[in-house]
């Protein structure tokens, strides 16, 4: 028997933890739809991520990401991946916390560089030192990834499917996600 949503999932963590990946089997195995939010906000401008920082600048962006995330956490149920920086903000801290549970894939910066250091479409690692960057950011972003609900481990030698199937045991394992 499929077992009925009661919340929306969002799915945080850093660039290259798989938050897509796993995100989009999730919302498979939950039934539901499936949302990123850096491609709304591509849909919605017309524009990549990359060429809206380099046109606009981050706070513009973050402005973007703010409202394209409210609209996704409407009523209906889904798994939503949000981009890094976007659970930094208190204002989609909040949102989550009312509308949705909060789903940390964390991951070493090892496997975080293994995933992304050959993309180019990640604009803050545009950097002289793009691996210590992303550590940087790493260690910056940790006190307030975790404060998700949810901390599921994402490694190099396991797929999405099968981090896929973790998130799922985690959210099972509490009373508020599963109907």
């Amino acid at each position: 028997m499929r077992q009925r949503l009661a919340k929306s999932v969002v799915v945080v963590g850093m660039m290259g933890a798989g938050k897509t990946a796993v995100g989009t089997v999730l919302a498979r195995r939950l039934g539901v739809p499936f949302a990123d939010s850096d491609l709304e906000i591509e849909k919605a401008s017309n524009l990549t991520i990359a060429e809206i920082f380099a046109r606009e600048g981050e706070a513009f962006f973050r402005e973007k990401e703010e409202q394209v995330v409210m609209r996704l956490l409407d009523d209906n149920r889904r798994v939503l991946s949000l981009g890094g920086g976007a659970f930094l903000s208190p204002q989609i801290r909040a949102v989550v916390a009312s509308r949705g549970i909060s789903v940390w894939l964390r991951a070493t910066v090892d496997v975080l560089w293994q995933r992304v250091r050959h993309k180019k479409t990640r604009p803050l690692l545009r950097t002289p030192d793009p691996r210590g960057t992303l550590a940087r950011l790493t260690e910056e972003r940790a006190p307030v990834y975790g404060l998700a609900d949810v901390v599921v481990d994402t490694r190099a030698d396991i797929t999405a499917v099968e981090t896929a199937g973790l998130v799922y045991e985690a959210l099972a394992a509490r009373e508020d996600v599963l109907a």
